[in-house]
């Protein structure tokens, strides 16, 4: 038996692993882009309520792409909102060192509102 065949009923090549003939697939780099977690959260949030979306993205291959697209969105869009309200509310640097304590109940508010707002924005909309 061949090592490798190739079907031109379906353009695949196959290769033989013990007695079966599997497929030979690869993934397009696209599609081997690590997911965040935010990107992770997004893909729960769309099985769970976007069925159709969701499986019509997979199908389509653009799901992973996607996702690292939501990803790398929501990670800006965090970093950026608790520099923004660290700003506004005078977290700063000296605060951290002269109050370190109250430094970390302010940032810990920061953050937990900008994971909200992210939430909000673009994770589950």
């Amino acid at each position: 038996m061949d090592k490798y065949i190739y079907d031109e009923s379906n353009g695949l090549w196959y290769e033989l692993q013990g007695d079966y003939y599997i497929p030979c697939l690869i993934l397009s780099e696209e599609e081997t882009q690590p997911i965040g977690l935010w990107g992770q959260r997004h893909r729960e949030y769309l099985k769970e309520h976007k069925h159709i979306v969701y499986a019509t993205m997979l199908m389509e291959g653009k799901l992973n792409s996607y996702l690292v697209k939501i990803d790398r969105q929501a990670e800006e869009m965090y970093l950026r909102l608790i520099k923004e309200m660290a700003k506004r509310q005078g977290v700063t640097e000296q605060l951290k060192a002269e109050q370190p304590m109250e430094w970390v109940g302010k940032m810990g508010n920061i953050q937990a509102c900008a994971r909200e707002v992210v939430n909000n924005e673009l994770i589950f909309a």
